[in-house]
This record gives C-alpha cells, structure tokens and sequence, in this order.
C-alpha cells in the first residue's frame, strides 16, 4: 500500500493568523539508509521532473559526448541546467549546436518566455521575441540531440518513448536510482518522458551520481558554474553558491535535492502543492538545521510600504 501523509513545513503568520501554510515531505538519507525524515511518504512515487536532468545527463558522460564534441564545463552545466533563459544561457545553446552541427529548428521544446523577469523585460523593450533557446529545457534537449548525433539516431522523434535514447535514459535512471520496480511514466512540460519514484530513490540517484568519480565532470560543472544551472534568484544557485560542497536541482514539480559531497548524504525536499517559495523557505532552513550552509532569506511579511505585519516560519 502507498502511504502519502504530508506534514506541514512552512506557514505563513499575518498578525498571529496562519494566512497560507504549506504541506510536504523532508528526506535525509546516505547511500545505506534514511537518516531523518518529515512527513510520510513512503512508497508514493512521484515525477522527476527537472530533477531528472543531471541523471540523463550521466549518459552524455558514458558516451564520452563531452570529449566527441569539445565540449567546456560551461556547457555541460548547461545540458543539466533549469535555466533562467538569460543571454549568458543562450550563448553557451548557440555555442553546444554549432559544435554539434544543428540548429535550433531541431529543438522539440517551443518557444517560450525566459524565467527571469529582467530578460523578459530585455526582450520586450527591444522588441524581440522569446525563443526556443530560452526555453528552460533548452540544454536538455541539446545534449539529446548531441547523443543521437553520435549514434546517427533519427533526429525527429528523438523524445518518443520508443526511441533508443530515451529507452536508455530509462534504463540508466532506473539504475542509479536503485529501482526494482515500474513506477508511472508521463511526460514532462518540455515533451520527453518522465519518470516517477519514491523521494528515497531520487535520493538514491543523487548520490550515485554526484558522489561518484566516474561522474566527477557533472559534479563539478554544478560546483563551478551555479549560475548556469539555475540564474537569477533560483534555489539552487543560490545554495550552490553559498557553499562549498552542495550540488542543488529544483523542478517545477515542487521538488530540491541537495547533496553534501563531503559527508555523502542527500537532503530531498518535496512540497505537496508545488509552490517554489515555500520549497525555497523549507530548503534552505533544513540546510540551517543540518548546518550544510547558512544561507540569510527575508522571514518578515511587509505591506507595500515596508512595515512588518507577519512572519515566515518553518516547522522542522
């Protein structure tokens, strides 16, 4: 039977009054066991989403599609990245498709509006519009191009379930995941498939990735390049940032993972309604409680003109 019983994580307080609270999930664990945790989840699974990225990306690093195509630790960044669409995350697309000799028409995630609001204001005072580069999923959909390029893979259905990339994907999730069993499958906001787990088997994956030397390339994209894994004002970058030794991934299915490098252990997080803030607040003072970093958010709720009438507060 699948448990599913969130407890609450974050509350918002105006004058005393609970005006919004969030429910969810907090999972530490090692590479033997689950270390601590809040909220039930037992074997719920749920989708991956962005999460999923750095994951696929180990295939980039099995093939050697980094050394096939020159590639710098700025673009592998970039394949594993939930970016903010700025013109630093577009440069280094345009760079990885001219290295591997396409052009975005070959791109099955659309067009679509950056994330950061500073580059939608850019593109609107000078009239252009969004494109598919700016895309979040942008560098996803590269590094698959790259492997099919590699392999001389059809091109056009290359996020079909069906497609020998996207079976290996599967297959090499499933396996740093330490799955035994199937769980639901979708697909993602971008098109390509989806997959679902149990929060300790994402957990699981993270720590066979990130602490592992085989994929030291990926590891240490994330630690030297926060900014084009995320941008501005995302989570994760500002965690990797503000420490030394934590790699960090969001998505958009309300879902952090942070991993210590140094003690091997993964933090995940996971809120019920998928509300970024309360991920953000929940994160980060988990991060606090373990002290892995000390990272310094606004707790205090303010009207428009900056006087104090609530706080934040967390209840781990």
């Amino acid at each position: 039977m699948m448990i599913n019983s969130p407890d609450t994580l974050i509350k918002f307080m105006r004058n005393g009054l609970v005006e919004e609270q969030h429910f969810g999930y907090v999972v530490v664990l090692n590479r033997v066991h689950i270390v601590d945790r809040v909220g039930e989840s037992g074997n719920y699974p749920y989708y991956l989403r962005s999460c999923a990225k750095p994951l696929q990306a180990s295939l980039m690093i099995d093939f050697g599609m980094d050394e096939a195509f020159g590639m710098t630790e700025e673009e592998i960044a970039f394949c594993c990245s939930s970016h903010t669409g700025e013109q630093c995350h577009v440069e280094i697309a345009r760079g990885l498709l001219e290295k591997i000799g396409l052009d975005e028409s070959y791109l099955k995630c659309v067009a679509r509006k950056p994330i950061s609001i500073a580059e939608r204001e850019r593109l609107l005072l000078d009239d252009e519009e969004p494109g598919v580069l700016n895309h979040n999923c942008s560098g996803k959909h590269i590094m698959m191009l790259g492997l099919c390029m590699m392999h001389n893979w059809d091109l056009k259905t290359y996020d079909e379930p069906s497609h020998p990339l996207q079976k290996l994907i599967k297959e090499k999730i499933y396996d740093l995941c330490e799955l035994k069993k199937a769980y639901p499958v979708s697909k993602d906001g971008c098109g390509v498939p989806v997959y679902s787990m149990p929060l300790e088997n994402i957990g699981k994956g993270y720590l066979n990735l990130f602490c592992s030397d085989e994929y030291s390339k990926i590891r240490d994209a994330f630690l030297n390049h926060p900014y084009i894994i995320g941008g501005d004002d995302r989570t994760d970058t500002k965690i990797i940032q503000n420490s030394k030794n934590l790699v960090a991934k969001v998505s958009a299915g309300g879902i952090c993972v942070v991993v210590n490098i140094e003690n091997e252990e993964c933090l995940v997080v996971k809120i019920s309604d998928c509300d970024s803030r309360a991920r953000e607040y929940v994160t980060i003072d988990a991060l606090k409680n373990m002290h892995w970093a000390d990272i310094d958010l606004d707790y205090q709720i303010r009207t428009n003109s900056g006087e104090v009438v609530g706080e934040i507060v967390t209840t781990l």
